[in-house]
């Protein structure tokens, strides 16, 4: 009798210690997301499985072109996931013809997938706060991200993680791509 509670005890033990492990992991190194949308096309598309970096921001800030999740605060339970565009204490503003700017200069990149139709709230230039990013999807014209007041600029609070490596679909197993 004393063998079989000794072996429960144990494997009680056992598996708490595991659900420990796992439950620190998902809460402090790293969780699966699944990409809801087109909006990050052609870089990540719609129902991929990412594996996002919880720990990396912990050291260092996001920088621009990270491909980051963050919290919607306009529903529970929702995340985001766009490319980091415009930094804290940066001015970003879209032109007209879809011209994207940071403090007055130029933006030379390439991730939008077309040139951007509607520069919303951007039209206007942007300063961002000390703990703010302006961040876009790549699929530029089916994107609800920085220029719209629904989602505004993104404090670094709300910030969960960075998309790290993508694990479905297996043809596209690899790492995530910023630069």
């Amino acid at each position: 009798m004393k063998r079989i509670l000794r072996e429960i005890l144990s494997t009680s033990l056992y598996l708490l210690a595991v659900l420990c492990v796992i439950y620190l992991t998902i809460h402090f190194v790293g969780q699966r997301t699944q990409v809801q949308g087109s909006s990050m096309e052609p870089t990540l598309s719609d129902e991929d499985n990412l594996i996002v970096d919880k720990i990396s921001y912990r050291f260092h800030d996001p920088e621009r072109f990270d491909i980051v999740v963050f919290k919607f605060l306009h529903q529970p339970d929702t995340y985001y996931i766009k490319r980091v565009i415009g930094l804290p204490g940066e001015t970003v503003q879209i032109d007209e013809e879809g011209n994207i700017y940071i403090n007055d200069a130029l933006l030379n990149e390439n991730y939008g997938k077309e040139t951007i139709m509607n520069p919303g709230r951007a039209i206007e230039p942007i300063k961002l706060g000390k703990d703010e990013y302006f961040v876009l999807g790549d699929n530029r014209n089916n994107s609800s991200d920085g220029r719209d007041p629904s989602v505004g600029n993104i404090r670094r609070e709300h910030i969960i993680g960075r998309a790290w490596l993508r694990i479905w679909p297996f043809d596209k197993l690899g790492f995530v791509k910023h630069r």
